[in-house]
């Protein structure tokens, strides 16, 4: 489970903000907006697919209509192999802690409650 890369979007203000936590955890939200000076809050599912171009549940940590800023879970570089969803609700993808990083131009964060 915790290797498990979940997708979760949330908005600063109008801005989008991609958090992928590890399946072990949730999002604490007011460590996450604290380390931002920032509220969050949770995305609807409207506002997921505009800012992603995928349905909760198939949000996919690349591939956005527009850049969006991403936080990675720390937690998940224990683990050597990582699973993301690949765009649909039953398909994920293999990759790791620092591709996701790479790919998504993301920054390392300590989100887990």
């Amino acid at each position: 489970m915790g290797a498990i890369a979940s997708s979760l979007l949330f908005l600063t203000g109008d801005e989008p903000l991609l958090v992928l936590t590890s399946g072990a955890h949730r999002v604490d939200e007011e460590r996450v907006g604290a380390l931002l000076g920032a509220t969050l809050r949770r995305a609807g599912a409207d506002e997921v697919r505009t800012h992603t171009g995928y349905a909760i549940g198939a949000v996919a940590p690349v591939g956005h209509p527009a850049p969006v800023r991403t936080l990675v879970d720390v937690a998940l570089q224990q683990h050597p192999v990582v699973w993301a969803a690949a765009g649909h609700p039953h398909a994920v993808f293999p990759t790791s802690f620092d591709e996701l990083l790479t790919l998504t131009e993301g920054t390392a964060a300590d989100v887990g409650d």
